[in-house]
């Protein structure tokens, strides 16, 4: 299983797995600036700040897969 992740990690640092770089880096971002901005506003209402990361990394979790199903592989 590590040898599977290693090989992935340097054919993503090659630029030779993902077909489109620039769109994953965008839902990327996307996701992580909502999940970014929802950890703000939850922390900002002045509840200890263990329950807003929990959810905000949640939402963020459970975005990623809709995300990125369009995400194509070379």
């Amino acid at each position: 299983m590590l040898e599977v992740g290693w090989f992935s990690t340097k054919l993503l640092l090659k630029g030779k797995l993902l077909r489109n770089p620039f769109y994953f880096f965008k839902q990327v971002t996307i996701a992580t600036s909502f999940g970014a901005l929802l950890l703000i506003a939850m922390a900002k209402m002045g509840t200890t700040l263990l329950l807003p990361i929990i959810i905000s990394s949640l939402v963020t979790g459970i975005s990623m897969p809709f995300l990125l199903k369009d995400l194509k592989l070379q």
